[in-house]
């Protein structure tokens, strides 16, 4: 058995001690364990039984200097004493000190009581006394306060403990010492049954002095009364359960701190919002739904849709309204509607830099020739460039479907000429051409005078603030009447000067080439007036004139250098398209490295086709072009999509109202230039009617492809090509596909076209005409039900399965087709007049005598023009 390790418990059951105390002495000695049920060696507990009894020793040593007899008995056993022969011993020191309770005061005063403490020290030398004071401390560090009541407290020291945990010696005297064995907070001394006994109310009294054993020693300045209300028994509990209470409080504190602080950052919040409704300053700029007004106003959705239905506006939380009514809607909220910043204007027109005045030089004139369709505008220009009819020749039907730039020199004087169409189709060209200009040339023929094109030329003009030059052209035409023509003129505010005004007209012949020479004196003498001016040294900046997909060349402007000098190699940005600029090529189709001011050239090295009229500027580097482009890319997209969906709502609203009886023919656009596609657009969203509309599902630069086929063929759509060709894959595919490809090179002929393609869609009218008249002059009833009308045959004819209306007292009562025709007896498909027949109806039976019957035929209308 020497060998059999022995449990930590099993020592303190032995040793009567609690398991707490065992585990610290070993860890003392130097012994580690986890918990009380881990196992030592024999040697490691003889050594802690040694410690541990050597420790008790002394303690009872103590105790012998306050109750002599008890420490006079204690001293007498060996160190090494079985624990069994010493409660015995103990429990007659417990006798023993009972029975002196009537003599407690004078003992404490014998001169035997210093002797005993010096013989107790001599083991306390031996054995670690300090680490067992530590745990005794706050019960008998300092005996001499207590020697008064010594005689009261023997059976309650902390050595006393281990009769409390005897086999039989138990019950007769635990309750008298039940309060005696909490002091020591040693394992036993801290269970809930043995505390009871210690309440405040059972303080030490003279005449009950055993009940008064149970109080806790008195701390040195307590008082009997301080000892009574805070007992001892109190700090145990705390001391056992206050962990466990204090996480619980400090986690309940937490949760209660976190509660806390969001609802003190929800209010926060409100608060900061209280000063954006206090605002009343938003910013409308583009159309948006009902929704996004709320959200901008800060105000709940019904609440704003209640203010459009007061305004007469009937829209829901995704409806999108416009700009206008989102602005009156704000208003009515007191709201203050505020400019946008410079943020949009971005994907506008570029800023002009103030320039010095020191850099600036003399530049050319940009000369428009403007006017009606067919008055000569372009024969002119070849006059002026003195290559009669190189022009016109390139324009299919003799007819300027593009903007073209050239230049001219006149006395050393160089000139550049932008020859705009004159198409009713091609409005935004004329009106881009009179923005880049310092001067029109508005073109009237002699024989035709001001027609529409001009007047709108002429307006383009006055809202560009441009000088204009009136050239009456076709003076050699016979039937041509100039003075007719200045008379029209003084009517839009063009008073000749000749006439006393200040407009400069001069009559020419553009195909015999007469007063061509006074007409660009005039030219230069405007020029000089107007001192026109540009920094070449600055960054290139302009206007896009024309913009088109060649198949070899790829994106093709051309460019309007207005300020700077454009050259090869710099990155431009024009809108939403950006590119380095690969080759330069000027009007007479030659490669130049730079263009200075007032010349047009054609760009190569764009990412995609730009859109005509807009501007261009050059920028540092590729990085900065990048972010430009980004972001007016975006701003575009928003615009686009913002503009669709309106577009959309008006249409199915439209197309609702009126019961679906519109139909909608599709189109895809592909056009040589981007201008020529715009203007086709434009001239096909005119054809609308009531009952068909168009949509344009796609517009395109460049030939027709297969890719373009496969769109028309999924979107059910007609491909219109405008000066295009188509490719040989395309043309495959469409086939195969069955869609229909249609080219035109003049634009007037493709409106005719659509236009009959669109009557072809729309239902035939239909014409009721009256074939025959008859009069009801008898009444047969053939079965329960069925009547047959015995009728005569007034005028026309009576045809069976036709329909017919039967009139009583000139109202109609039924219309129906006839059932059953009769001559006598047999079947008739039709009778004649003058002649009597039986007539029946399709499940109609009232009929009388004297009814009219009378027969219509529906005769088809063919339709000319668009309703």
């Amino acid at each position: 058995m020497a060998a059999e390790k022995i449990r930590v418990y099993d020592i303190a059951r032995k040793l009567n001690l609690s398991n707490k105390e065992v585990v610290t002495a070993l860890e003392k000695l130097g012994v580690t364990v986890k918990s009380h049920s881990s196992t030592i060696s024999p040697e490691e507990a003889v050594k802690l039984e040694s410690l541990l009894k050597g420790k008790k020793e002394t303690t009872s040593a103590v105790n012998t200097n306050i109750r002599p007899p008890r420490l006079i008995k204690r001293e007498k056993p060996p160190i090494v004493e079985e624990p069994e022969k010493k409660e015995e011993q103990e429990k007659k020191e417990v006798k023993a000190a009972v029975i002196t309770q009537p003599t407690p005061v004078a003992k404490p005063e014998e001169p035997r009581v210093e002797p005993l403490r010096s013989e107790t020290k001599q083991p306390e030398v031996k054995q670690p006394e300090p680490q067992r004071q530590d745990f005794r401390k706050p019960e008998f560090q300092k005996p001499e306060f207590r020697q008064g009541s010594a005689p009261q407290r023997p059976p309650f020291r902390p050595g006393e403990r281990p009769p409390m945990s005897g086999q039989g010696q138990k019950p007769p005297f635990r309750p008298p010492f039940r309060p005696g064995e909490r002091p020591p907070m040693s394992g036993q001394g801290q269970k809930p049954p043995f505390r009871p006994p210690f309440r405040p109310g059972q303080g030490p009294r003279p005449p009950f002095k055993p009940q008064s054993q149970t109080q806790a020693p008195p701390k040195p300045g307590e008082t009997a009364e301080q000892a009574k209300r805070v007992p001892v028994r109190k700090e145990v509990p705390k001391k056992k359960d206050s962990f466990r209470e204090r996480e619980e409080q400090r986690l309940e504190r937490l949760e209660e701190l976190k509660l806390q602080a969001k609802l003190a950052a929800k209010k926060k919040l409100r608060e900061e919002e209280v000063p954006v409704e206090i605002a009343k300053e938003v910013i409308i700029d583009k159309q948006l739904t009902v929704g996004e007004l709320a959200a901008k106003l800060n105000l709940s959705i019904a609440a704003v849709i209640k203010q459009l239905m007061m305004s007469g506006i009937m829209a829901t939380v995704n409806q999108v309204i416009d700009v206008e009514t989102a602005k009156e809607a704000a208003k009515a909220f007191e709201y203050t509607i505020i400019e946008p910043e410079a943020e949009k204007k971005a994907a506008e027109k570029p800023a002009k830099k103030e320039q010095d005045e020191s850099k600036l030089l003399h530049r050319a004139p940009v000369v428009t020739i403007m006017g009606h369709v067919d008055h000569g505008k372009t024969t002119l220009l070849d006059s002026i460039r003195k290559t009669k009819h190189k022009i016109v020749s390139t324009e299919a039907g003799g007819i300027t479907q593009s903007i073209g730039a050239y230049r001219a020199e006149v006395n050393d004087r160089k000139i550049v000429f932008i020859d705009t169409p004159g198409h009713a189709a091609f409005t935004a060209m004329r009106a881009r051409g009179a923005k880049v200009t310092d001067i029109v040339i508005l073109v009237v023929a002699a024989d035709d005078g001001i027609m529409p094109q001009t007047i709108e030329a002429i307006n383009h003009a006055k809202a560009a603030k441009v000088p204009i030059i009136v050239a009456v052209n076709k003076i050699d035409k016979e039937g041509a009447d100039p003075d007719r023509v200045l008379q029209q003129l003084t009517e839009y505010e063009l008073v000749p000067e000749k006439w006393g005004g200040e407009t400069i007209t001069v009559e020419v012949s553009a195909l015999q080439g007469l007063n061509i020479d006074e007409l660009l004196e005039y030219i230069i003498l405007v020029a000089d007036v107007e001192e026109l001016s540009a920094n070449p040294g600055a960054p290139a900046s302009g206007v896009i004139i024309e913009s088109k997909l060649d198949k070899g060349k790829g994106a093709v402007a051309t460019f309007l250098v207005q300020s700077g000098t454009l050259k090869v190699g710099d990155f431009i940005v024009a809108g939403t398209v950006g590119g380095r600029i690969r080759a330069l090529i000027d009007d007479s189709g030659e490669r130049v490295q730079q263009a200075g001011p007032s010349t047009p050239v054609e760009v190569l090295g764009l990412s995609e086709v730009p859109e005509a009229g807009e501007f261009f500027e050059a920028v540092e580097n590729d990085r900065m072009m990048k972010d430009l482009v980004n972001k007016r890319s975006d701003i575009t997209r928003m615009t686009r999509l913002e503009a669709i969906a309106p577009m959309q709502v008006k249409r199915e609203m439209l197309l609702k109202g009126l019961e679906g009886e519109t139909k909608e023919l599709n189109i895809i656009i592909k056009s040589g230039t981007h201008g020529a596609a715009e203007a086709v657009n434009n001239a096909l969203q005119q054809l609308e009617s009531k009952k068909i509309f168009i949509k344009v599902v796609h517009l395109g630069v460049g030939d027709i492809s297969e890719a373009d086929v496969m769109l028309a063929s999924a979107s059910n759509a007609i491909l219109v090509g405008f000066g295009v060709k188509e490719d040989p894959n395309a043309l495959r595919v469409a086939a195969d596909e069955g869609v229909v490809i249609r080219k035109y090179d003049i634009i007037y002929k493709m409106m005719e076209d659509i236009e009959q393609t669109m009557l072809g869609l729309l239902e035939p009218e239909y014409k009721e005409i009256e074939i025959g008249t008859a009069e009801i002059r008898q009444v047969f009833t053939v079965g329960k039900t069925t009547k047959i009308a015995g009728c005569y045959v007034l005028d026309g004819k009576i045809i069976r399965n036709k329909e017919a209306k039967l009139l009583r007292n000139g109202k109609e009562i039924y219309k129906g087709t006839i059932g059953q025709l009769k001559r006598f007896k047999d079947d008739a498909k039709e009778v004649a007049s003058g002649y009597e027949c039986g007539i029946s109806f399709d499940k109609f039976n009232d009929i009388e005598i004297g009814d009219i019957i009378k027969v219509l035929s529906k005769e088809k209308i063919e339709r000319h023009t668009l309703v």
